[in-house]
């Protein structure tokens, strides 16, 4: 059995009821990491948080630039949407996480790791496999998974031991957010004929009612600018959450199948998320060959179910991202979002390596498209149909 572990703490109810649990009942040391993964405000005080339920020490980081270069940017470039909706806002901070509490497990001396998830949900799948990938000595400790808590104990424990939480028994909603977005549920939102209550959503109140447009700009897929001003990835998708998330936009509100095997209402926050994807995917329409990008449509799906199944630190991810940061060498250019009230939307598109020709595309007096061409071409193309007609299908019958 572990003796000193490295807690995944967020400050919220279950990871700070975690540390006394584990302490009494477990008997282990307990080093808290929180990172700072773009969730706002939620890191205040967690230091304090964290001692007083008794852990031996504590440690929090500023992830924001890792999170967006390397763990957001693959999955703009791979346009990967879980069930073609969700850009994996929860599922793309665990590994990163893992990454970090593998390498304080080290530096501690401790021989396991611990997290807040719940039998039920994807972030144990995440947690325990990436820790497996990266650290398979490491023991794996889930409190929350085995004490038989219901939300309602876990918040008289917290008051029992004066550990202060948000939570309330009158509002039971779970929140995890970070700079790709934020992800609500529990409480009323666990019948999915409930419309989501208006007060749970906080980065997407509309704010802005007057139509205004912005353009992003893309470099070999990444994006790098917004009205052409270049800013590190992580800053500009903090601006563009902003900006866009004033219009409305960027609201998901689902039922997903979770790796688990059980299906779940889950509503979503991601405005820089969703218009940045649909922004590349638009750019990618310009730059990117025909069978490449039919090719690149079909691998993004299995990308997506990667990710959200907790695969990150697996071959197939690493062989697949070869594959698309290949594919992304000519995806640099510009793209222009029109935003007004609850909508945003593509109304422009540049490239200077773009592979629309416009004597090509044009039917007015510049076309310089072969028509003669295309008689011999359709002929061959439907001649295996015509045959099959003719001899076994509808053709057939008037023989």
């Amino acid at each position: 059995m572990a003796k000193r572990v490295v807690l995944a703490y967020s400050g919220g109810l279950d990871t700070s009821v975690a540390v006394r649990w584990m302490i009494e009942n477990l008997g282990l040391e307990v080093i808290c990491l929180s990172a700072d993964v773009g969730q706002e405000g939620t890191l205040e005080g967690n230091r304090e948080k964290a001692l007083g339920a008794g852990a031996i020490a504590y440690e929090q980081l500023d992830l924001r630039a890792e999170f967006a270069d390397e763990y957001l940017a693959p999955i703009i470039k791979a346009n990967a949407l879980y069930e073609k909706q969700y850009p994996l806002v929860s599922a793309l901070s665990r590994p990163l996480i893992v990454k970090h509490q593998v390498a304080l497990a080290r530096k501690y001396g401790a021989d396991g790791i611990a997290h807040g998830c719940t039998g039920k949900g994807n972030d144990q799948v995440r947690f325990e496999v990436s820790s497996m990938a990266l650290a398979p000595d490491l023991e794996l400790i889930a409190p929350v998974r085995n004490w038989g808590f219901s939300r309602e104990d876990s918040i008289e424990y917290a008051a029992l031991h004066n550990i202060p939480v948000g939570a309330t028994k009158e509002k039971l909603y779970s929140i995890d957010d970070n700079l790709w977005g934020r992800a609500i549920e529990c409480g009323e939102m666990e019948d999915p004929w409930a419309e989501p209550p208006a007060g749970v959503w906080q980065m997407t109140q509309l704010t802005e009612t007057e139509p205004r447009e912005v353009t992003l700009s893309f470099y070999e897929g990444v994006p790098v600018g917004i009205d052409g001003t270049t800013l590190p990835l992580f800053e500009l998708i903090t601006t563009l959450n902003h900006i866009v998330g004033s219009y409305g936009y960027g609201r998901l509100d689902m039922v997903e199948n979770r790796r688990v095997g059980i299906k779940s209402r889950e509503t979503y926050e991601a405005p820089a998320a969703l218009a940045l994807m649909m922004a590349h995917a638009d750019l990618e329409a310009i730059t990117l060959e025909r069978d490449l990008q039919r090719e690149k449509i079909r691998l993004e799906h299995r990308y997506a179910e990667m990710v959200y199944d907790g695969l990150w630190f697996s071959p197939l991810r690493l062989a697949l991202d070869a594959f698309i940061d290949s594919s992304q060498e000519f995806v640099t250019g510009d793209v222009r979002l029109r935003l007004e009230p609850n909508r945003c939307v593509v109304v422009g598109r540049r490239a200077p390596k773009s592979l629309y020709d416009y004597g090509l595309a044009t039917y007015d007096s510049a076309d310089r498209f072969r028509h003669a061409d295309s008689e011999g071409f359709v002929r061959l193309w439907g001649l295996g149909v015509q045959t099959w007609s003719a001899v076994q299908g509808p053709g057939s019958k008037n023989s």
